[in-house]
């Protein structure tokens, strides 16, 4: 029951932009940078799978370390003015989280975390505080630290990308 009330949440959200304000976008931003990382080690310690607690810590790791880097050695300047725009750490750390749950425990447990740090990173963008291109940059960050360190819990469901210069696509595997 709790997927559908992430999801509900999050399309009333995806359908209202316009209707909430800037002071709401920045809220749902940090909560989601925090709680989907703090999420996915509650659902880990709920499991008792202390592999994947230290895949977290490791993705989260490698994830502040180059939103840092970067953000420091290109400071890009803000839609607002201010610095070091990119990339997006809000997007990135929450993409860390929801990458992990997707990667360690399938599509299934991923997905809302996924569809909830894209909003983080809609928000980020929203209230001018990142380029679209800072919280896309962010995304490929956390996604990526969570698919170097992250190994599948049970291999019964697969969900791969794929893609080369001639297209791509999504595969789906499942064991019976």
């Amino acid at each position: 029951m709790s997927r559908f009330a992430i999801l509900a949440f999050i399309s009333v959200l995806a359908a209202t932009p316009a209707v909430a304000s800037d002071k709401f976008w920045h809220g749902l931003a940090n909560v989601g940078e925090i709680g989907i990382p703090l999420a996915a080690g509650g659902i880990s310690l709920y499991e008792h799978d202390n592999t994947g607690l230290i895949e977290l810590a490791e993705t989260g790791a490698l994830t502040l370390g180059a939103t840092e880097a970067l953000k420091y050695s290109v400071n890009e300047r803000r839609p607002n003015g201010g610095e070091h725009s990119f990339p997006s750490a809000h997007t990135s750390i929450a993409f860390a989280g929801a990458g992990y749950l997707h990667a360690r425990y399938g599509w299934q447990v991923g997905l809302p975390f996924e569809l909830f740090a894209a909003t983080v990173g809609f928000a980020r963008v929203h209230t001018r505080d990142h380029h679209w291109y800072d919280a896309v940059a962010g995304a490929a960050i956390g996604e990526g630290s969570a698919y170097l360190f992250t190994r599948r819990l049970s291999d019964h469901t697969r969900l791969t990308a794929y893609g080369d210069s001639g297209g791509g696509g999504l595969q789906f595997a499942t064991r019976f």
